[in-house]
């Protein structure tokens, strides 16, 4: 399966505690800090949820 890098670019300050309970369960805490995971469809799911706070990018290679 393919994986993706998350990286946080916005502030979860404003938003909702659904959408800051996301951000956390896709392991990201402050601003800058990146994650990389498998790109299933719940992971696809929650970044769908926060896709106006993360920047996403496919992962190529092993």
């Amino acid at each position: 399966m393919a994986k993706i890098r998350i990286r946080l670019v916005r502030s979860t300050i404003r938003c909702l505690p659904s959408q800051r309970a996301t951000v956390r369960s896709l392991g990201l805490r402050k601003i800058g800090s990146t994650n990389e995971l498998e790109a299933s469809p719940p992971v696809l799911g929650m970044v769908k949820k926060v896709s106006h706070l993360v920047s996403v990018e496919e992962i190529h290679g092993t």
